[in-house]
């Protein structure tokens, strides 16, 4: 009989991370629902029930008041009429993406794919389509990891706000869509939370028990649904309050249905593989909560090697489409990547799409340059493993909360991985005709250098420092790889 998991933090810590995750380095995300509609970016289902905030401002102005035309409303808009999961996974496996991530549900507890425990669902409102479904065929048929992104846990609290009203104004006092009857299973029955301080998105996790209850059907049915490979809660394990400092204590109890919840997934990848392929991923940075899967660090990362893969999930530009968002050039998104690789961690790219489901022509033009960077360099990336060092050079990348500020690399930086002997330094800040200059590989005999994509370069090995003079031609566009033997 296989063994299978219990849902105690005794039996999940002995979790260890499969191979094919430690081996992908690079997947692609679709943070994509109906809060893409507005093309206003991040929490708009939150926000626009907030008098004041530039995406109230919009709302009302452009659709009408939230008493009016509320959430429930907007939903009906999302048509996903131009979506082609088969012609977008196509294009994100060539550009270097080895698995793939899709969002069942954000706080605005609108799910994407037919629910049996929530009506508010894609295959009932709005595109009329089982999205996740839909995304998991195509990443089937591409042989990929297919994940799912799991935002509940924190819509009980999130969405207060929908209760409240305006402060001053022509509807002052008029009570949003948010207490309407009719839709109370879509927008709660979450009073008991308040809409003081509106701005205030905490308690991330609610205390209501029949909510955590809820919380795990819901989340149970994903899983059983679709059996994913990855399962993404954004938080911490549910329902522990440590993460945003409301509890010191780790008590099993309060994590009961999040411990459940893993179990599920691990226990239903046993049944399919025979053995646990899945990976869950949470974001309290206790090794006592994190042991159970794999930390995530949104929009940062790690200063250093850690024992335990991990991983990092970012975007292109806002969470969701934004037209007045800048996106990150291809150069910073490659360079990211290698840093974080080089630190025994994976990174998940968010790309974003239109509410018809396209993606835009400069996210097109992301992808073709990765495409073209992973051609040459795929090697030093796929199934490789942090060196004894993760970087030589006195350059950093920030971390700081949520910033993702572009590196200004110098010459001397360089990244490691390394795979069967071989040792791949990223020179993260050369430029073609110049000399790399490693001073990592004092007292090793080196046999050979290649420059990925171009071959066998001349090299001096003396007194501790490498130097490989470089072609004035590189082929690629952005950071070249060494391969040291």
């Amino acid at each position: 009989m296989l063994k299978t998991f219990e849902p105690t933090f005794e039996s999940l810590r002995q979790y260890s991370a499969p191979e094919w995750f430690r081996d992908a380095k690079f997947g692609i995300w679709s943070h994509w629902g109906p809060q893409s509609v507005p093309m206003f970016g991040d929490w708009y289902a939150r926000n626009m029930y907030i008098q004041g905030t530039p995406q109230y401002e919009y709302h009302v102005r452009h659709y009408g008041h939230p008493s009016k035309f509320g959430y429930k409303d907007l939903v009906q808009l999302w048509k996903a009429e131009r979506f082609d999961p088969e012609a977008l996974m196509d294009k994100y496996v060539k550009a270097g993406a080895r698995y793939f991530v899709a969002q069942a549900t954000h706080h605005d507890h609108f799910f994407n794919y037919a629910s049996s425990v929530n009506r508010m669902n894609s295959v009932n409102v709005g595109p009329h389509k089982d999205i996740l479904a839909l995304w998991k065929a195509a990443a089937d048929r591409h042989h990929l990891p297919f994940g799912i992104t799991e935002h509940l846990g924190a819509s009980f609290s999130w969405w207060r706000v929908n209760k409240g009203c305006d402060s001053t104004g022509p509807y002052a006092g008029v009570p949003y869509d948010g207490n309407d009857p009719a839709y109370r299973d879509f927008y709660f029955d979450n009073y008991e939370h308040g809409t003081d301080n509106p701005k205030e998105a905490r308690p991330w996790y609610t205390a209501n028990p029949a909510y955590h209850a809820y919380w795990l059907k819901a989340v149970n049915e994903m899983i059983d649904t679709f059996k994913p490979e990855i399962l993404y809660s954004d938080g911490a394990l549910p329902f522990g309050g440590h993460w945003l400092g409301q509890q010191e204590a780790i008590v099993e109890a309060d994590y009961s249905e999040g411990l459940q919840a893993v179990a599920r997934l691990y226990n239903a990848s046993i049944g399919k593989h025979g053995s646990n392929q899945a990976v869950y991923l949470q974001k309290d940075r206790r090794p006592e909560i994190y042991s159970v899967g794999v930390l995530d660090i949104e929009k940062s990362q790690l200063p250093g090697i850690a024992a335990a893969p991990w991983h990092t999930d970012t975007c292109i530009g806002n969470w969701f489409y934004d037209v007045h968002h800048p996106y990150k050039q291809p150069d910073q998104i490659v360079e990211m990547l290698i840093d974080i690789i080089s630190k025994n961690g994976c990174m998940l790219l968010n790309v974003l799409q239109r509410p018809d489901g396209t993606i835009d022509e400069d996210a097109d033009f992301i992808l073709n340059e990765l495409a073209g960077w992973f051609a040459v360099n795929a090697e030093a990336v796929y199934g490789t493993r942090p060196w004894r060092v993760f970087g030589e050079g006195e350059t950093r990348v920030r971390i700081e909360g949520f910033r993702e500020d572009k590196t200004d690399w110098t010459r001397s930086d360089f990244r490691f991985t390394q795979k069967d002997g071989a040792v791949y330094a990223f020179m993260m800040g050369i430029k073609p005709g110049e000399t790399a200059v490693l001073r990592s590989f004092a007292g090793q005999e080196i046999h050979s250098v290649a420059l990925l994509g171009a071959g066998e370069l001349p090299f001096h090995n003396e007194y501790g420092v490498l130097s490989v003079p470089l072609p004035e031609r590189m082929p690629a566009k952005y950071t070249g790889v060494l391969k040291i033997r």
